[in-house]
C-alpha cells in the first residue's frame, strides 16, 4: 500500500503512486525498481494517482455530454446565455447569507445534496475497485462532507465574503481545531483522503486551463508567467539551502514551488515528486494561505497608490498571488478588464504545474537522492516518481482546449460544462482536501519545522523577490513592449 494511501501517519512522505518496495542498485550502480513494485497495469488499476484521473475523466465526460445532448439546435449561433448545464441545479455549494446561516441552504440544498451523493458514490466505488476500505470511507465520508459544508457556510457570510476570506482558510481551521483539541477520531481516517480529493480536483482544473487563453495574451502573458516563475523557484530553493541551510530539502522545495508557481496545486504536485512529508506539505500550505489573504487585500491598494497602469497591475496580481480564486477577487477590485488579465496570467502560470512536477522529480532522483545513496538513477525511476495525476491535468487541458477552439460552439459547450458542474465539484474536492489537511495536522508535529523561523524567512524572502521581479516583468511586458496606445 502506498504512503499516499495511508492517512494514519502524516509523517510519511507524499508519494506519486504506489510505493510497494524500494529501489535497489544493480551492479553498475544504477537504481532499478524493486521486484515488489506493481506493474503498470496493476498500478493503473489500484493507485491513487491513476484513480484521480479515472474519476476526474468520468466527471468531465458526464458533464460534457450532459451539456452536449441537451443543447438546442444551432446553439453555436444563439449566444452563451442560451446554453446551460442540466446538472447545474443538482450541484451547488451553500449560498450567501447575512444573519441566519440557514438561508445559505434555502435554494442550494438540492445541489449540496447532489454534490454529496456524486462524490460519495464515485469515491466509494473507486475505493472498492482499488481494494481499499470502501465501507469505512462510506461510513466516515458524511462527517467529512459536513465539516466541508460548515467551512463553505462560514466563508459565504456576507461580511466574511466582503473581506475575501476564502473557504480554504475556514476548511483548514475547522480541521485544525478538531485535530489539535479532541484529536481526529480513528473512525474518520478512512475518509481522510487529502491527496485523492485534491488530485481529482486538479484533473478537473485542467479542463479550465485553455490554450486559447494563453494565446489571448500571447508573449506578454508568457513573459510574466513563464520567465519569472522558474527564476524565483530556483533562487528561493538555493537561498534556502545555501544561506538559510534548511535541513529538509523537500520542505525547502515544496515551499519554493508553492510560493512561486501557483500555491496549493503546485505544492501537492511537487510534494509527490520529492516525497515530502505530510506535515511539510501542511506547513507550506499554511504559509501560502496566510500570505494569500494578506496579498489579495493589500496588492490592489498598492496598485492604486502607485498609480500603475491597469494591465501592469493586473498582471502583477496574476503572477504573484497564489490561489486562482484570490487572484480573481483581487483583480475584480480593479475592474472587469483587470480581472480577465489577472486570471489569464494565473491560468498560464498554472500550466507550469506539470512541468514543475516533472523537473523536480528528475532533479530529485538524479541529484538529491544520488547524493544520499551514491547511486545513479535511470529514466524509469523518474517516470516512477512522476505524479501520474498530472498527466490527467495535461490531457484534460489539451482535449478541452481543442474542443473550445476547434469545434463549432465548443467554447459555449466548454464554458457551460465548467460553470454548471465541474467548477462546483472542483471546489468541493478542494474544500474536502483542506478539511483533511487540517484533520491530519497537529501543531506539535509542525513545531520542529519552525525552528529558528527559517520556513517563514524563506517564504517572506522568496515572495519578496517574486513581487519585485514580477512587477518589473509586468511593467516591461504590459507597460512598455506591448503597451496599449
Amino acid at each position: 500500500m502506498s504512503d499516499a494511501d495511508t492517512p494514519t501517519d502524516p509523517s510519511k512522505p507524499i508519494t506519486a503512486a504506489s510505493q510497494d518496495g524500494a529501489a535497489t542498485a544493480t551492479e553498475d550502480g544504477r537504481v532499478k525498481p524493486d521486484a515488489s513494485r506493481p506493474s503498470l497495469r496493476s498500478d493503473m488499476a489500484t493507485s491513487e494517482d491513476w484513480w484521480a484521473i479515472w474519476v476526474g475523466f468520468t466527471i468531465l465526460a458526464i458533464a460534457f455530454f450532459a451539456v452536449l445532448l441537451t443543447a438546442p439546435t444551432g446553439f453555436d449561433a444563439e449566444g452563451a446565455e442560451k446554453l446551460t448545464s442540466p446538472l447545474k441545479p443538482y450541484l451547488a455549494k451553500p449560498g450567501k447569507w447575512i444573519s441566519s446561516p440557514l438561508t445559505a441552504f434555502e435554494s442550494t440544498w438540492p445541489g449540496i445534496l447532489g454534490a454529496f451523493i456524486t462524490i460519495g458514490v464515485l469515491f466509494t466505488v473507486a475505493m472498492k475497485l482499488r481494494r481499499k476500505d470502501a465501507m469505512g470511507f462510506a461510513f466516515a465520508f458524511p462527517a467529512i462532507f459536513v465539516l466541508a459544508t460548515i467551512a463553505y457556510v462560514l466563508a459565504s457570510q456576507s461580511t466574511v465574503k466582503a473581506y475575501n476570506l476564502e473557504y480554504a482558510l475556514w476548511a483548514l481551521l475547522v480541521g485544525l481545531i478538531i485535530s489539535n483539541t479532541i484529536e481526529t477520531p480513528a473512525w474518520l481516517r478512512p475518509a481522510i483522503l487529502t491527496e485523492f480529493f485534491i488530485k481529482t480536483g486538479l484533473v478537473l482544473l485542467g479542463a479550465g486551463v485553455l490554450m486559447s487563453r494563453l494565446m489571448a495574451l500571447g508573449l506578454p502573458g508568457i513573459g510574466v508567467a513563464w520567465v519569472v516563475t522558474p527564476i524565483v523557484l530556483v533562487s528561493t530553493y538555493l537561498f534556502g539551502q545555501k544561506v538559510l541551510k534548511i535541513p529538509s530539502r523537500s520542505l525547502n522545495m515544496v515551499i519554493s514551488a508553492d510560493m512561486s508557481v501557483c500555491g496549493v496545486s503546485a505544492a501537492i504536485a511537487t510534494a509527490a515528486s520529492c516525497r515530502a512529508k505530510k506535515e511539510e506539505l501542511s506547513l507550506a500550505i499554511g504559509l501560502s494561505l496566510s500570505f494569500t489573504v494578506v496579498m489579495m487585500v493589500v496588492l490592489p491598494i498598492l496598485i492604486e497608490l502607485m498609480n500603475l497602469p491597469m494591465a501592469v497591475g493586473a498582471a502583477w496580481l496574476g503572477g504573484t498571488i497564489d490561489a486562482t480564486g484570490a487572484v480573481a477577487a483581487a483583480g475584480a477590485v480593479l475592474g472587469d478588464e483587470a480581472l480577465e488579465i489577472a486570471s489569464t496570467v494565473k491560468m498560464i502560470q498554472n500550466i507550469l504545474i506539470g512541468v514543475t512536477a516533472f523537473l523536480v522529480a528528475t532533479y530529485w532522483v538524479t541529484y538529491v537522492e544520488k547524493d544520499e545513496s551514491s547511486q545513479r538513477v535511470g529514466v524509469g525511476e523518474i517516470w516512477y516518481r512522476f505524479p501520474k495525476f498530472v498527466l490527467g491535468f495535461i490531457i484534460a487541458s489539451i482535449v478541452f482546449s481543442l474542443i473550445h477552439g476547434q469545434v463549432a460552439g465548443g467554447d459555449l459547450l466548454t464554458d457551460a460544462m465548467i460553470k454548471g458542474s465541474t467548477k462546483t465539484l472542483r471546489g468541493w474536492f478542494f474544500c474536502l482536501a483542506f478539511v483533511c489537511i487540517g484533520l491530519e495536522t497537529n501543531f506539535r508535529q509542525l513545531l520542529p519545522y519552525f525552528k529558528g523561523g527559517k520556513p517563514m524567512v524563506l517564504y517572506v524572502c522568496g515572495q519578496s523577490l517574486n513581487l519585485v521581479l514580477t512587477l518589473l516583468m509586468s511593467y516591461l511586458m504590459f507597460g512598455i513592449l506591448f503597451a496599449e496606445n
